[in-house]
């Protein structure tokens, strides 16, 4: 099993290059930066992870700009979205700014996607949360005509454009892996659908990690990963997520600076090595 990093990139923590260097001089396999493009100040929508939004979801730097950042910092690294809200983006840019991270890195790319969870979020984008999965999946299909046809067309009921050329092509073909993250009742149709991973939130419901992997691969047609993201720094979790055949485990690392970042990176080490047996 692989090991990695999720981080919000903030513009008052560790720059999104700073963060990036540091795992992979530690031995990391992968980072992983976390997208809004803002949050509405009414706050309505409830927050999954309690009843206090931290500020870091507000202070993010721009997705794609962060992972440019962190591409060009390391040469082994694979960074990825966790995840890229694709009901809130343009399908077409979206797919030229995948393309040209993976270009660049050198197919280093993982594409996480998800709807999110602000409806007002959505709304100020103007996405109509009661279609948003419809909307998500077909942005994912247009998309993956863009990457892998020299001349795309798609024709669906929220997206459609005729013959279009857009290079660069990624690096990785077809396409970099889409990471389809949810932990719903209906995520793993989607992750069926048009994933080549399902990108959950440990601890964050919709059942048992073991049992929902069981039941994806039972379901599958073909290898399809498991990937949790908000691992705890626990030997014994890791232990059982490896029993359920998950290939990478990632644990959030607190946003701020090196005073912050580095103990929490050292309890996740420790984790690792005590699963592995190095420590």
């Amino acid at each position: 099993m692989d090991f990695g990093v999720g981080y919000f990139p903030t513009h008052d923590g560790l720059s999104p290059g700073a963060i990036a260097r540091l795992v992979e001089e530690r031995g990391h396999e992968s980072l992983f930066f976390a997208e809004h493009t803002h949050i509405p100040a009414s706050r309505e929508s409830p927050w999954p992870g309690g009843e206090k939004l931290p500020p870091k979801y507000f202070h993010t730097y721009d997705l794609f700009v962060a992972l440019t950042a962190a591409a060009t910092a390391t040469s082994r690294l694979r960074v990825g979205s966790g995840i890229c809200l694709i009901v809130e983006r343009d399908p077409i840019t979206t797919a030229k700014e995948v393309a040209s991270v993976d270009h660049l890195s050198g197919g280093r790319l993982e594409f996480g996607i998800g709807a999110g969870w602000n409806r007002e979020e959505m709304r100020n984008h103007g996405t109509d949360p009661r279609t948003r999965m419809r909307l998500m999946a077909e942005r994912v299909e247009a998309m993956k005509a863009i990457w892998t046809h020299e001349e795309a067309s798609y024709s669906g009921e929220f997206v459609s454009f005729e013959r279009i050329w857009s290079w660069p092509k990624p690096a990785q073909r077809p396409h970099p892996p889409v990471l389809v993250g949810g932990n719903g009742p209906t995520v793993l149709d989607r992750v069926l659908a048009f994933g080549d991973a399902w990108f959950p939130n440990y601890g964050r419901g919709g059942g048992d990690i073991a049992e929902r992997a069981a039941e994806l691969r039972a379901r599958a047609d073909r290898h399809i990963d498991v990937i949790p993201i908000g691992v705890p720094a626990d030997p014994g979790v890791l232990e059982r997520l490896a029993g359920a055949g998950c290939r990478r485990a990632i644990r959030w690392l607190p946003s701020g600076g090196l005073g912050a970042v580095v103990p929490a990176l050292e309890r996740w080490e420790s984790a690792i090595a005590q699963f592995t047996g190095e420590a």
